[in-house]
């Protein structure tokens, strides 16, 4: 009740320990911090904060509008109900090396488990997007320097990603990943590779844990959890998938409540009261706040 029951340097050391297991974690993309703790208790790995997602929840495209402290504050928001390591888009970075050093200290306050930096310039786009401009691998290299020299906690993850593979085709995007790592990088997310062959080949060159991004209606297929546990990979992402899922079912019921002039045709689709209450532990704070009312010093204190 109130907050979770592990500490975050428990859940970053908990993080490291399930990529050193070799077996594949499974990560949905929260929208909010209520569905955070819905993934948790649907027995995934693993939790994730989508900068498009962070960006599309305040109304603005994925184009690097959003700041550091705005992530980090629901971020915050999102480890607080939690058990699981969470792991956030830091975006480039939101800046120069400095920046991206002052975002992983504001990320690890937040309570994090880890996060990952783009080789995008600044301001970035959608890594499904045509149009995208990396920066020099050089200078990608000093802003995982930056941020690895910024860590205060070693168990805090440092993701690199390359959204080389588009740019610069697949052999400059592998060359990019084993420089990020020479500079520190404990992780490398791969964006927006086309096919299995693909995976398959980034794994042969690349010997640190693998993210695998199966976002929808993007450039790359959908593999299933097994197909990426056989190609050898980490981490399976769903980044927006609770969004897209909402969303959807929000569009379909304001239609149906426009039309219908009632909403009782859509009780079915809803989650109930009860299953709410039961989610926020509702019982659990009444109890507390009854404990608390009724206390009373013990005579002669």
């Amino acid at each position: 009740m109130l907050h979770t029951r592990t500490t975050p340097a428990e859940r970053r050391r908990h993080f490291r320990e399930q990529l050193a297991s070799g077996r594949l974690l499974r990560m949905p993309g929260a929208l909010n911090p209520l569905s955070a703790r819905l993934i948790q208790e649907t027995g995934f790995e693993a939790a994730y904060l989508s900068g498009a997602v962070l960006a599309a929840d305040l109304g603005l495209p994925d184009i690097g509008l959003t700041t550091s402290t705005e992530i980090a504050a629901r971020a915050q928001q999102t480890t607080r109900v939690t058990d699981l390591p969470v792991l956030i888009d830091a975006d480039t970075g939101f800046g120069e090396p400095m920046n991206a050093a002052r975002t992983v200290q504001l990320m690890e306050d937040a309570g994090l488990a880890g996060l990952h930096l783009e080789d995008q310039v600044n301001p970035k786009r959608c890594g499904h997007l045509d149009g995208k401009t990396v920066v020099p691998r050089a200078e990608m290299a000093r802003r995982v320097r930056a941020a690895v020299d910024a860590r205060r906690d070693p168990h805090f993850l440092l993701m690199a990603r390359t959204d080389a593979r588009a740019v610069e085709g697949l052999d400059a995007a592998v060359d990019r990943a084993k420089a990020y790592v020479d500079a520190g990088a404990d992780a490398v997310f791969p964006e927006a590779l086309v096919d299995v062959r693909e995976f398959e080949a980034f794994r042969r060159a690349v010997d640190v844990p693998l993210l695998a991004n199966l976002t929808e209606f993007g450039k790359g297929p959908l593999l299933t959890a097994d197909t990426l546990r056989d190609l050898g990979y980490n981490i399976a992402l769903y980044p927006v998938t609770l969004q897209r899922l909402a969303m959807g079912a929000i569009e379909d019921g304001l239609r149906t409540l426009a039309a219908e002039g009632t909403q009782n045709s859509l009780l079915p689709r809803m989650q109930t009261r009860s299953r709410l209450y039961e989610l926020l532990d509702y019982e659990e704070y009444a109890a507390f706040d009854s404990a608390v009312l009724g206390f009373t010093l013990p005579p002669g204190t």
